[in-house]
């Protein structure tokens, strides 16, 4: 590997915080046995400072990820189960006449909220899932011409379901831009399957955890993330990818200048994740599909995340 790509030696990052950042991964892991990998990258997803859409079937533990999360970060939650009769200004709220004051009152909806889980986002319709779109991306939302700051950090969970199962609506593609990843739990393996049938309902064991971090760490540590060293070769390797993807014969559409950001972003958290203060190009490599496979517009009929792995199989580190 050239040697450009990092620096010499590792600072840590300070014991008291990796101590907390630690334990909040091993609790979260205790809940959703063998998914590990999904676990991390939901943290690299919070630490990076984006939004993550979980893509799966019913059943395997999309909620009980979020609701773990929250349990674990410390963090104040609300849940919007999406569906088709869903309007906009039941998520962001709205204002009701005060008729003993005379003037108009705004009542929050529950986006007003530090971890919001937005379940099964694609069975609301496209108005409704847009009214998440200033919100993710301004950390704000507008009500009768009105700013209003949301509590920070802020960040939205949103699971999904694949959409050849009956009464979904497809996320547009503006949509989709504005969560960092996305990611499936898939199906347990069978060691983890039966400690799941032999072991404690899930329900209960979220209900029995801890704090382990609270928003002030997790804006401290996003901060530590955003510090973590990017040498000139990696950001050129990010820029190959990014490049390749809009040169690709079969992608019609490839990544924008916000998904290379991103990818930086991403891979600067799964490096803090490892305990390291600079990015190495497998830091990169473990989080491009989640961050660029649903940004990718095929030409043709093809799968978004075959084509962003063969996209980074084509790419090679200088």
């Amino acid at each position: 590997m050239d040697q450009s790509l990092a620096t010499a030696t590792a600072a840590p990052i300070d014991s008291l915080p990796r101590q907390r950042l630690d334990a909040a991964l091993s609790q979260v892991n205790e809940v959703l046995v063998g998914k590990n990998r999904p676990i991390r990258m939901a943290f690299a997803c919070l630490l990076a400072g984006g939004h993550l859409l979980v893509e799966d079937v019913p059943g395997v533990g999309k909620t009980t990820l979020a609701h773990a999360l929250a349990a674990t970060l410390g963090l104040s939650f609300r849940r919007i189960q999406f569906t088709s009769d869903l309007l906009p200004s039941d998520i962001v709220g709205v204002s009701v006449f005060d008729r003993g004051s005379g003037e108009f009152r705004f009542q929050q909806g529950p986006i007003f909220a530090q971890l919001l889980l937005a379940d099964e986002i694609n069975r609301a319709t496209p108005k409704t899932q847009s009214a998440l779109l200033e919100a993710m991306a301004e950390g704000q939302v507008t009500v009768d011409g009105a700013s209003r700051m949301l509590p920070q950090p802020f960040f939205v969970v949103a699971t999904q379901n694949p959409l050849d199962m009956a009464g979904t609506y497809p996320l547009p593609d503006s949509q989709l831009d504005r969560f960092m990843l996305r990611i499936s739990l898939d199906y347990p393996d069978a060691e983890a399957e039966r400690r799941l049938l032999t072991g404690e309902n899930r329900s209960e064991m979220v209900g029995q955890l801890t704090s382990r971090l609270s928003g002030a760490d997790i804006l401290a540590l996003r901060r530590r993330a955003h510090a973590v060293t990017a040498s000139p070769a990696l950001l050129d390797y990010v820029q190959a990818l990014v490049a390749a993807s809009r040169k690709h014969p079969d992608i019609r559409t490839g990544l924008s200048p916000r998904a290379g950001l991103a990818l930086l972003a991403c891979a600067r958290a799964w490096a803090l994740l490892g305990d390291r203060d600079y990015t190495l190009p497998e830091d990169v490599q473990a989080v491009f599909v989640p961050v660029a496979g649903h940004r990718l517009i095929p030409a043709r009929s093809l799968g978004r995340d075959a084509l962003a792995q063969g996209l980074l199989e084509s790419v090679a580190v200088e």
